[in-house]
């Protein structure tokens, strides 16, 4: 059966056992190494993918994807907008909201809140609030109700649970024959949420009705803006510059990346840093695979000059020693590949094994918004790894078989 002779003598050369074993020994921690290199790297990845996806879902969920308001403050016509930006691509559902500054007051407490009117059933569309509430429903926010709903913290700090009445008092002022005072209407807990993510939320957020907020704050039925949510969170500034060119001048759009784009760069730049770092540790094995492939050449100096004079050209003992160094590459990728991939699944029962056994706590969710290791593994990161881990192998095999290509016959057998 016919086989190319540089693949031929290649394999048997990586087979066969030589007469300096610590060659062999360099060549499996070269590969070792690569592996290792590889598994690391493909965890690593997997746990920033991890991070990222729990943060996109609980906190970047949470901001306004894109939210379009008018310079002068008020939206007039919003039914008709709103049917105007859902017809535009990408937009999934949009839904009018009304915000504005509040004091609630209860038995001597006050707090300072961000009051928020919406729809109940269009907001529902947009944000993901009704996972959050712990007590209540949305849906006891009917016009004409005055109910409320309050965050976790804010009920804690004046006292209220469901169905106590609070307070509201607005920057707005009645004029009266006894003199100028603010405007105050009585609310009725009917729910509450709980953010862990952004606790300031818990205490400086309330809910009510769109329409009694039109009504408390004089708005007649004007709307302070529109709130959007786009099929894919990262598209939202496209989309955003979109609707700035489609609408008129008066409109502002902007979108979450304005609020938290910092954060989300810092996140990205820091998982780049993250790879380019860890791809030296496969840098490192490679650069031992250069070593023990050197060696390798030196060792068989008299086989690569008789095969000289058997006729195999300079090209042929390029290949046969490419062979070695990309078979060793091969496995050690392979064996990284195998290694990380059911490293990145188990890697959080690993943590907590760990926590458990030392009783010790690697991860709290006050600073991570989780209490446990997050991993997301994606195919093509593992594809991008392997294909680094292969490439950097094949680059540690040119050296060493380029130098045993220039091998003169008669200088390698001058001494055997």
């Amino acid at each position: 059966m016919f086989r190319p002779l540089a693949l031929y003598i290649g394999l048997r050369y990586t087979r066969a056992k030589r007469r300096d074993q610590f060659i062999s020994f360099i060549s499996l921690i070269s590969m070792l190494g690569i592996g290792l290199g590889v598994a690391i790297l493909i965890t690593v990845l997997s746990v920033m993918n991890g991070f990222d996806y729990e943060i996109r879902n609980h906190l970047f969920n949470l901001a306004n994807q894109v939210t379009i308001s008018r310079m002068d403050g008020r939206i007039n016509d919003w039914e008709q907008l709103i049917k105007q930006v859902e017809a535009q691509p990408h937009v999934v559902a949009a839904a009018p909201f009304v915000n504005a500054q509040g004091m609630l007051v209860r038995q001597g407490g006050t707090a300072p809140v961000m009051v928020t009117g919406i729809l109940p059933d269009q907001e529902k569309r947009v944000s993901s609030m009704q996972s959050r509430l712990i007590q209540g429903s949305f849906d006891t926010l009917q016009p004409g109700s005055f109910n409320i709903v309050i965050g976790e913290g804010l009920a804690e700090n004046l006292g209220l649970s469901v169905g106590d009445k609070v307070v509201m008092y607005t920057p707005q002022l009645n004029a009266s024959p006894l003199g100028i005072y603010p405007r105050l209407k009585q609310f009725t807990v009917s729910a509450i949420f709980h953010i862990d993510e952004n606790p300031s939320m818990d205490t400086s957020l309330a809910f009510i009705n769109m329409r009694d907020a039109q009504l408390l704050y004089q708005l007649e039925n004007a709307v302070i803006g529109l709130r959007l949510k786009v099929s894919d969170l990262y598209a939202a500034p496209a989309v955003a510059n979109a609707l700035q060119d489609s609408l008129s001048s008066e409109f502002v759009v902007t979108n979450w990346t304005q609020e938290y784009g910092t954060f989300f760069k810092a996140m990205r730049m820091e998982k780049t840093m993250i790879f380019l770092l860890l791809v030296f540790i496969i840098a490192v094995a490679a650069f031992n695979l250069v070593s023990s492939l050197v060696m390798a050449v030196n060792d068989k100096q008299a086989d690569i000059a008789i095969l000289r004079t058997f006729g195999a050209t300079p090209r042929t003992i390029l290949a046969t020693f490419m062979v070695q160094g990309i078979l060793l590459g091969f496995i050690g990728t392979f064996l990284g590949l195998i290694g990380g991939v059911i490293l990145a699944l188990n890697v959080g029962s690993v943590v907590n094994f760990i926590q458990n056994v030392f009783h010790v706590e690697f991860i709290s969710s006050s600073v991570y918004f989780v209490n446990y290791l997050p991993s997301r593994l994606e195919w093509p990161d593992v594809w991008h790894v392997c294909a680094i881990a292969l490439g950097l192998s094949l680059l540690a095999t040119i050296y060493p078989a380029w130098q045993a290509s220039r091998t003169q016959p008669a200088e390698a057998l001058r001494y055997e």
